[in-house]
């Protein structure tokens, strides 16, 4: 068996987010700006390559964050694809860019 895993870093660890938070994403059931962060942490993202990637003002972002405003309809399908396929995210920055 080959040993092609690579350690994991503190960067990993940091963005890491436990398996239930993540699938309850995938689901859409977004209950709070905790979890819009916690979802930001874990593609890497910061603020400003997040809404990028969304397509949204760094101010929603910001708003949905500190539970000042929940994202709804089409912003909260790509929130739930987003939490499925992680990468999507980060790919779709690079095309915004």
């Amino acid at each position: 068996m080959a040993d092609d895993a690579r350690e994991l870093t503190e960067e990993d660890f940091a963005s890491a987010i436990p398996a239930r938070l993540r699938r309850r994403l995938a689901k859409g059931r977004f209950e709070g700006g905790r979890d819009v962060a916690a979802l930001r942490h874990f593609v890497r993202l910061t603020q400003v390559q997040f809404a990028q990637a969304m397509g949204i003002s760094v101010h929603t972002l910001r708003n949905w964050e500190q539970d000042r405003r929940r994202p709804e309809g089409p912003a909260l399908a790509l929130l739930r694809i987003a939490a499925r396929h992680p990468r999507i995210l980060r790919e779709n920055l690079e095309h915004v860019a």
